[in-house]
């Protein structure tokens, strides 16, 4: 044995070795493929085969496109082939010895055809083991090309210092500290490629080095924290809508009134949604909770109303359903145009008038149906469309979109009701007339009881050949229409000498339009009028109505009635 070639560190070593105990830095280990000169030339190991260029489907060595020519002076090799190794003065296996090379050429771009041969380096010693003939391929296990070999040594210029061993001291918090709190960089492989050796590369216990990143650390840490804090919100807001008390405010309000308008058809919905955009209640589900928690909480109509800020959903249910808050404009049944064209303006701030122009002018670009258009000798064309109900007029609005919302609202209720429909069923020319005859009642009748008995008056007047009045309506109300005035004291002398078509008086039939805006029951007492034979009426009291059949009847309670006042 010889410590030939052993250099610092440990090195690979195993009894039966053919180069047992010999590493020697000129020496040559040859394999199958490989070579491993020491003098100054790359150090391939056998579990690491040497790369191949070109074709990868030989097996033999690559060409470089071009001869090569390598002087040898000193020594001759001969050829290695099919992976046996010959040395000098050695033949192998019967195989022939060639002499020397003075060139080597390689095909251009290709691979040689012949067995792969060994080029000689110059300078080269002997082999010391040249009368041994050896090789890993026959017979013998390779104690180099297993994962678990060491790898053959290499020149002392590049190896590495031994490890230091492993110890359980701990230098503590005065003698370093860990790269991941010293803010050190974990990439510690900056180093070219082959300059470490496999040991670097592995942890004591030939396990891989474990890195930590701080940055990816806190990164992971913060992205866990911000979901459980997410869901945790979540989680809770959910709790809260499905199982828990909507937000509300406390008390009547904060003293600051505001305005807000509830549009037509809006739900308990709609106008918490109205309340919170104004900042009178604080949730809508309290505002929905509180109204129907309330007994007449379904009452509430739209409008304007006048609220105060931060209110409780209870307070503002009950401030809604009290006039105090309605600051709406209000239609009352019966009310005629002019009345309420002078109503809007004194809402909207305008010059008196102005709303009345806009009517006369622009009565047909504000919705009214066909079926109200183009009668002859018509006062008013809006009259009978300016519907009684509450409506949210305040100041800045123009006049025409006021008078719009009347015309629709209007219009609908004479669709919901069937005029249409039902005009021609009751021996009406059109729903024009049937809405006309509904204004008579609105003006003549006292109560909502009377208006079905007074639709039999007007529609047994308007027959030609009845016997009680010939075709007359001679409602004073009409007269009293074209006289823009309300007076109970009319002579007849005055009433059957005015020529106007609004006087029923002087024209049969009906006047040439309503005279009126008649509300709903009206409406319904027109559409269902009784068949009881009625004629006549008056009101003794202002409050309710008598009904006869026969003129003589009526007398009597006429008489009674100017007796009763002359007291």
């Amino acid at each position: 044995m010889t410590e030939y070639g052993r250099g610092p560190g440990s090195e690979p070593w195993h009894p039966e070795d053919p180069l047992y105990g010999d590493g020697g830095w000129r020496g040559q280990q040859a394999h199958q493929g490989q070579q491993s000169p020491y003098d100054g030339q790359p150090q391939h190991y056998p579990q690491q085969p040497q790369p191949q260029y070109g074709d990868w489907g030989t097996g033999e060595q690559p060409g470089y496109g071009q001869a090569q020519q390598y002087p040898y002076d000193q020594q001759q090799y001969a050829a290695q082939h099919q992976g046996h190794q010959q040395y000098p003065g050695q033949q192998g296996h019967g195989h022939p010895q060639d002499q020397g090379y003075h060139q080597q050429q390689y095909d251009d771009g290709g691979w040689s055809t012949g067995a792969h041969q060994q080029v000689p380096y110059p300078g080269d010693s002997p082999d010391p083991y040249g009368q041994q003939s050896g090789s890993y391929d026959e017979g013998r296990q390779d104690y180099y090309g297993t994962p678990e070999a060491y790898p053959p040594a290499g020149p002392q210029s590049r190896r590495e210092a031994a490890p230091e061993p492993e110890t359980d001291w701990d230098p503590g918090p005065d003698q370093g500290e860990h790269a991941f709190f010293a803010g050190g960089d974990d990439d510690e492989d900056d180093e070219p490629d082959g300059r470490r050796g496999r040991e670097d590369k592995r942890g004591r216990g030939g396990k891989p080095k474990k890195r930590r990143n701080g940055m990816a650390c806190l990164v992971v840490v913060l992205v866990l924290g911000g979901g459980l804090v997410g869901v945790s919100y979540f989680g809770y807001q959910f709790f809260q809508d499905r199982f828990g008390d909507a937000p509300d405010f406390a008390g009547d309000g904060s003293g600051q009134e505001v305005s807000v308008e509830i549009p037509e058809g809006s739900d308990g919905y709609a106008i918490g949604r109205a309340l919170k955009a104004a900042g009178v209640v604080k949730s809508v589900d309290a505002f929905v909770s509180a109204q129907a928690g309330h007994p007449d909480g379904r009452n509430i109509q739209a409008g304007v109303y006048t609220l105060q800020k931060h209110m409780s959903a209870a307070s503002a249910v009950d401030l809604m359903l009290s006039p105090e808050s309605r600051d709406n404009l209000i239609i009352a049944e019966g009310k005629r145009n002019a009345d309420i064209y002078r109503l809007i303006d004194k809402r909207l701030k305008v010059e008196e008038g102005t709303t009345a122009a806009v009517a006369k002018k622009d009565y047909k670009k504000l919705g009214l149906p066909s079926w109200a258009q183009g009668h002859a000798n018509v006062k008013d064309p809006l009259e009978g469309f300016l519907y009684p109900s509450s409506y949210g007029v305040s100041e800045g609005q123009k006049p025409a979109d006021v008078l719009k919302q009347m015309v629709k609202r209007a219009s609908q209720t004479y669709e919901k009701l069937g005029v249409v429909e039902k005009a021609e069923s009751l021996g009406l020319e059109d729903p024009w007339q049937l809405v006309t005859i509904a204004s008579l009642v609105q003006a003549e009748g006292t109560s909502h009881d009377d208006f079905r008995k007074m639709a039999e008056v007007v529609y047994n007047r308007m027959k030609a050949g009845n016997p009680q009045t010939n075709g007359m309506l001679e409602f004073d109300s009409t007269y009293n229409y074209i006289k823009n005035q309300s007076k109970i004291d009319l002579s007849l002398s005055e009433l059957r000498t005015y020529d106007n078509p609004y006087n029923t008086y002087f024209h049969k039939g009906l006047p040439p339009g309503p005279i009126d805006n008649p509300g709903e029951d009206a409406i319904k007492g027109a559409l269902d009028p009784t068949d009881e034979g009625w004629y006549y009426f008056i009101s003794l009291d202002g409050k309710t109505s008598k009904f006869t059949k026969t003129n003589a009847d009526h007398q009597k309670l006429v008489d009674q009635f100017n007796a009763s006042r002359n007291n």
